[in-house]
């Protein structure tokens, strides 16, 4: 261990790699792994087909394939998968495919979408004024300081969480998609992000040197001008949005409606119909340090100063199956967020546990479970999406879910028309989170969720929904 000095001049402690005992690659080493490859007749096989074909489709387990079909027992949808496109807003599109649900029937349409280009906006906007006061609340801390460095690693990301929704929605409401239709940047952020990192970045330096040269007011003032170009830009980009929405449609039974002219916070009160205030959300971390039955919150993670924080109440798996399961046979879909990419076929639409078996054709073992994937950094929530069906079979007295019935929002071309099957050993490894009605949680849960939460480090993979790996 080494001690170094910073350019801020305060001492960091460091770790430097002790040449004088590690080990390296020595030519014997080298050598001797490579004979033994060459003798293992397996292993030739295995490089001829994997170096011609995609790894999954010598690896894919072809009796979960066999045995999996798009039927449930419980099926709540009849409308299209929706499209977020090159952006990371899956939160939004799962939690306005939720609303959307009610509204179709209110409106007694057969398809209907809010904007997702619309909470995008605000979002964006929020976000930044939010990372500026957090800059703000840092200012006397160095810029190696861990919090800040993460703060300016990602300002301003495409991904969030079901509290930040549920923010925007209340502070700044809803309009249908007609009202303000995507755009260029809204599909597509990559290049919109580039340049506001830019200047969020740029922003923070001037916020940092106001307030040491002349105080906190001055840094604010400082970021007031900042907020003002971000929203200039994000107008440049995503249109600016509808302060009245003009709403009329036919129906279903070819019935015409005119709607009356309505801010976007009246919309969303008129055709949000379920209690979103009411709704909790609700994580499974098996990780030693989190205990089931206790909140938590993420430092530095939101996006709405004055809004509600982002927090979870963290519950075992079986009751979060049971939570979701109950949910859809009342016919409520429930937002939820995994971590997607894993044990996915993606043309086909079907997540399972066994999907590939990477560890017969590498002929090692590969098993870990959730919790040492969440220790060592190998898993975190990546997607939000929206549960619409469920498969319950009768077992042992009881009711069980053998599969699951899963709304995506990346277009029609993959799954069964952009709907994925989700089997149950895939949920008991890869889901993290759900949002449910409070009234849904067992009775010594319902008055957890009020307690002071447990405050985790901003990096913190229960953070992970809202930050870059967003798919």
């Amino acid at each position: 261990m080494a001690t170094i000095t910073s350019n801020s001049s305060e001492a960091v402690e460091t770790i430097l790699l002790d040449e004088s005992n590690a080990t390296g690659l020595d030519g014997a080493t080298l050598e001797s792994m490579r004979h033994g490859l060459e003798s293992d007749n397996g292993f030739r096989l295995m490089q001829n087909a994997v170096t011609s074909v995609s790894i999954d489709e010598i690896a894919v387990n072809r009796s979960v394939l066999n045995s999996v079909d798009h039927t449930f027992s419980t099926l709540l949808d009849d409308w299209k998968v929706t499209n977020q496109k090159q952006s990371g807003r899956c939160w939004m599109f799962a939690g306005l495919n939720l609303f959307r649900v009610g509204a179709m029937k209110k409106m007694n349409v057969s398809d209907f979408e809010f904007s997702q280009n619309y909470t995008l906006f605000w979002d964006k906007l929020e976000r930044a004024n939010y990372f500026l006061e957090m800059i703000i609340n840092t200012a006397s801390r160095s810029l190696e300081d861990r919090l800040v460095s993460f703060l300016l690693d990602g300002p301003l990301d495409d991904g969030g969480q079901w509290n930040m929704f549920i923010n925007i929605v209340n502070k700044h409401g809803l309009v249908p998609k007609a009202a303000m239709p995507e755009t260029q940047s809204s599909s597509s952020t990559r290049r919109m992000n580039r340049n506001l990192l830019t200047i969020l970045r740029k922003g923070a330096c001037m916020v940092r040197e106001a307030i040491e040269k002349s105080g906190v007011d001055a840094g604010r003032e400082v970021k007031d001008e900042v907020v003002a170009n971000v929203h200039r830009v994000l107008c440049i980009h995503l249109g600016t949005p509808p302060e009245k929405v003009h709403w009329q449609w036919h129906d279903k039974d070819k019935g015409f409606t005119r709607d009356e002219v309505m801010t976007p916070v009246e919309f969303a009160k008129k055709y949000v119909t379920l209690p979103i205030d009411d709704y909790v959300c609700l994580v499974n971390d098996p990780r030693p340090g989190s205990p089931i039955g206790r909140t938590f919150t993420v430092e530095g993670l939101g996006n709405v100063v004055g809004g509600s924080m982002v927090k979870y109440l963290n519950i075992d798996i079986e009751t979060m199956k049971r939570i979701t399961m109950e949910s859809l046979v009342d016919q409520e879909p429930v937002w939820m967020g995994c971590d997607v990419g894993p044990m996915m076929h993606r043309k086909l639409g079907i997540w399972d546990a066994r999907m590939f078996e990477y560890d017969m054709v590498y002929e090692m073992d590969m098993t870990t479970s959730k919790e040492q994937r969440l220790l060592y950094h190998d898993t975190c929530m990546t997607h939000a999406m929206l549960f619409t069906g469920v498969d319950v079979v009768e077992e042992g007295g009881g009711s069980s879910a053998r599969r699951w019935r899963v709304e995506n929002s990346w277009g029609d071309d993959s799954g069964n028309k952009g709907f994925f099957v989700m089997n149950d050993s895939w949920f008991d490894e890869y889901m993290f989170e759900i949002a449910a009605h409070r009234d849904r949680l067992p009775d010594e849960l319902k008055d957890a969720i009020d307690q002071d939460p447990i405050v985790l480090p901003a990096w913190d993979p229960m953070g992970s929904l809202a930050g870059r790996r967003t798919t």
